[in-house]
């Protein structure tokens, strides 16, 4: 039997419409954390990249809700990140101190 291909994630907001590029999840005893590089391509927004903190059931259900990561889980999620190069180097922008390169 041939394994099922994941469906690609798509979103939609007032402002533009696109798809998940890249996604980073690891699961905890709560909850699914995700990292997700979201990848506008109609409307306002299309051309944009965003990263979307999230998390989801174990259902597969979105939560709206913040995520939270305990010490453990950003350990896992730093190794999920590896599959992940673009929204791995988004996300070392936010760690990055340009005032140093000076």
């Amino acid at each position: 039997m041939a394994a099922r291909e994941k469906k690609q994630k798509t979103f939609e907001y007032h402002w533009g419409s696109g798809y998940i590029a890249e996604e980073a999840q690891v699961e905890t005893p709560w909850d699914i954390p995700t990292l997700q590089l979201m990848k506008y391509t109609e409307g306002d927004a299309a051309g944009q990249l965003v990263v979307r903190f999230c998390h989801y059931s174990f259902e597969g259900r979105f939560r709206r809700s913040p995520l939270m990561l305990s010490e453990e889980a950003i350990d896992d999620m730093r190794l999920a990140l590896r599959t992940t190069p673009e929204l791995r180097d988004l996300l070392r922008r936010l760690l990055d101190d340009p005032e140093s390169d000076a």
